[in-house]
């Protein structure tokens, strides 16, 4: 070896450093040892913890208390070659070579550091492993060998082999000092026993249908003993029995082009009927194919008794009280990313909200569920077939693309159950009704009904009709005296519906003016600039350069004032009196509202016919402007090949019938139209969106009497905003 050439030597705590250090908490250490006993084909994993203790050595005279972990498979074990060239080797690629173990399995361990996670449990750590040829290898590490050694190899490691008549397989004996058994408490057992019901999933390894069912079981045998104060527990380890329990669920596969069928189903009503739902997402899944199985919770008193009474039993068979249900809510809660059967951490843990599910549901609540009502599994592919990738730490996926196409159609996915949750509580009358101003206005006006019933009782006790009359004289005199004060109600209503719609809008507002703005900013500058090169050297040339300056100035100047003209309607203060509106002019305006944004994404539009009708100017542009918005966003969003909107106005006689307004975008959901739910203050099926749209828009109609509804189309959305009487034209 030439002198100037050296090699890396790790240090002697590297061994530690991938290990302990490398692990998220104790529990991903015990989790990690579990993984290795199910890559090596064993169907069972026994974890014992046992507290004993050791005659103390210092003054006090008071035994030590110790830990012993032990971690026992009945795999296929380790041959001595297999433990000294891989087992002892760090961050082999033995694992991630065979991708499979003898049985079928697909290998959990891929980094080569998982049994690396023992030094955090305890100070030692014995293996003893018995390979099928019956060869039983022995191997004691002592990890303060390696805190103390300068370099990796320094540390001598004992490895002895003989032969044996045990049954193959491997255990693994952690033992610690008192600082590792103050590490655990009862709090401590029972989030390891939440982590091991979580870790794998109730639902089968649906992603490899060629391995049998019978190489698939795996069960975890957890034992406890001996722990000052805490009751000794010897247990199979079982989900959480809350998951077949719930009151929606959704679930199915989507393959990695995009397409894929789910199924929805509710357990809150008798006789209900699943429903299939197909799914394209219109591009690949940039993450592999990926099955759901997403399980929502209601968290209202009498949900929480129907979830009780479908069978929510403690471990002892006795149904739980409310306290305890929503504790087990709270505890068992998340949505868990799955690779092959066992649980990616943290995703899936109660804090850990990963899809921003209470972000979205502070925003819209009627609609969003939030991250404590839905038990949840996403299974997911091999790294090579998803290229979604494992954290070294232990500590989740990577945040790469493939990451956020999952984060983004596990969204969609759930948006799904959503809107069918909205629609069956507010047909079953689980939920508050939204409020609908214009119909609540109406139903306080109408002294009707007040009037016959009051007249009926007066004449009936004996009053005369002419006294009786007198007194429904006086409640129209009250009912004139309240129409005044609920029409005023009304038009401030109208008012801040516009100004709301204007707020929707506002990056289109933004995005028009910062053309004309960045002009000001930078060429009006010049012009000072100019005229002292003028006084400075009297060429003509400099006046030229200001005269251009100043007619680009009024130019930009036009767009602006031009743009605060076509907005004027809606962000009026005080609301004047209906007045004769060309229809067609109306329109036009609402659209050059999004002229820039709609040239951009090459969106065109036209409008065919004209009528005049007499209507607020502000509720024809509230109506239009988020008609044409969610037209631009569905239209963008879908990316269709054509992308246009037409409106066409329909006169009878020259007075205006209906209007139809329709676009070539991904359309509406026949379920969403059958059940007005569109109209439905915040719902909505946009990203973030906050439902209050198209219930301005419907209002606005109201007000103006007319009326807007969605009807069925296949070409994309159609709306009609009709005349009262002409609706079903």
């Amino acid at each position: 070896m030439s002198e100037n050439v050296y090699r890396i030597r790790p240090a002697g705590r590297h061994l530690l450093t991938i290990g302990r250090d490398l692990i998220q908490d104790s529990y991903a250490a015990i989790v990690e040892l579990v993984k290795n006993a199910y890559d090596a084909d064993s169907e069972s994993v026994e974890i014992h913890f046992k507290a004993t203790e050791k005659p103390s050595e210092n003054i006090s005279g008071n035994p030590e208390k110790r830990i012993e972990i032990t971690v026992r498979d009945y795999g296929h074990g380790m041959s001595q070659d297999t433990v000294i060239n891989k087992w002892m080797v760090p961050s082999t690629p033995d694992k991630l070579e065979r991708r499979t173990s003898p049985d079928g399995r697909i290998m959990q361990g891929r980094k080569g550091i998982g049994r690396y996670a023992a030094s955090m449990l305890g100070s030692t750590l014995l293996l003893e492993t018995v390979s099928k040829d019956l060869e039983k290898t022995t191997v004691l590490v002592n990890w303060h060998d390696f805190e103390t050694s300068k370099y990796l190899d320094d540390v001598e490691i004992l490895v002895e082999t003989h032969l044996t008549d045990e049954h193959s397989g491997t255990t693994l004996t952690i033992e610690g000092g008192e600082e590792y058994y103050k590490e655990w408490n009862e709090k401590q057992f029972n989030d390891l026993n939440f982590e091991l019901k979580k870790l794998i999933s109730p639902m089968q390894n649906l992603m490899d249908k060629a391995v049998d069912q019978k190489d698939k079981e795996f069960d975890i045998y957890l034992k406890i003993s001996g722990f000052e104060g805490i009751e000794d527990i010897e247990e199979t380890i079982t989900p959480y029995p809350i998951f077949d329990l719930f009151d929606y669920k959704i679930s199915g596969k989507i393959h990695a082009n995009g397409k894929g069928t789910l199924t929805y189903a509710v357990q809150k009503a008798r006789n209900t009927v699943e429903e299939v739902i197909s799914f394209n997402l219109g591009d690949p899944t940039g993450c592999g194919d990926l099955i759901f199985d997403i399980r929502v919770y209601d968290r209202d008193k009498e949900s929480i008794e129907q979830l009780i009474h479908r069978g929510l039993k403690d471990d002892n068979g006795n149904y739980v009280g409310k306290l305890q249900a929503r504790k087990i809510l709270d505890k068992s809660n998340g949505i868990g990313v799955y690779r092959n059967g066992f649980r990616i951490r943290p995703l899936g843990d109660p804090e850990f909200d990963w899809l921003k599910l209470n972000e979205q549901r502070v925003q819209n609540p009627s609609l969003k569920i939030g991250s404590n009502q839905v038990i949840g599994y996403v299974l997911i592919e091999s790294e090579e077939k998803s290229d979604l990738i494992e954290k070294s730490a232990r500590d989740g996926l990577r945040n790469n693309n493939a990451y956020q196409q999952l984060q983004k159609i596990t969204n969609k996915v759930i948006k799904e159950l959503e809107i069918r949750r909205f629609s069956f509580r507010r047909k079953a009358g689980l939920s508050k009704p939204a409020l609908k101003v214009e119909k609540e206005l109406n139903r306080i006006l109408s002294f009707d009904n007040l009037k016959q019933t009051v007249h009926k009782k007066l004449i009936a006790g004996g009053m005369n009709e002419k006294s009786a009359e007198e007194v429904i004289e006086l409640i129209s005199k009250e009912e004139e005296e309240k129409s005044q004060t609920v029409e005023e109600i009304r038009q401030a209503i109208a008012t801040y519906q516009g100004q709301a719609t204007l707020g929707k809008i506002m990056n289109v507002v933004l995005h028009e003016g910062r053309r004309p703005l960045n002009y000001f900013r930078n060429e009006v500058p010049r012009i000072d600039r100019f005229i002292r090169k003028y006084k400075e050297t009297n060429d003509f040339e400099h006046i030229e350069t200001i005269e251009s300056i100043a007619h680009n100035t009024v130019s930009n100047a036009k767009t602006f004032s031009d743009l605060f003209l076509r907005l004027d309607p809606l962000a009026m203060g005080k609301r004047p009196a209906k007045r004769q509106l060309s229809i067609e002019n109306e329109i036009s305006n609402c659209f050059a509202i999004f002229r820039q944004q709609m040239e951009d994404k090459g969106i065109k539009f036209e409008i065919n016919g004209d009528a005049i009708i007499e209507a607020w100017q502000q509720d024809i542009a509230a109506i239009f402007t988020n008609l044409i918005e969610n037209s631009i966003f569905w239209l963008s969003e879908k990316n269709t090949d054509i992308k246009e909107i037409m409106v066409n106005i329909i006169t009878n006689e020259n007075s205006l019938s209906y209007i139809d307004f329709r676009d070539t975008g991904p359309g509406i959901e026949p379920n969403l139209i059958e059940d007005n739910l569109i109209f439905e203050p915040q719902f909505s099926t946009k990203p973030g969106g906050t439902g209050i749209g198209l219930a301005i828009a419907g209002e606005a109609a109201d007000r103006n009497g007319l009326k807007l509804t969605a009807l069925e189309s296949t070409t994309g959305a159609y709306f009609r905003l009709s005349t009262k009487g002409d609706e079903n034209e």
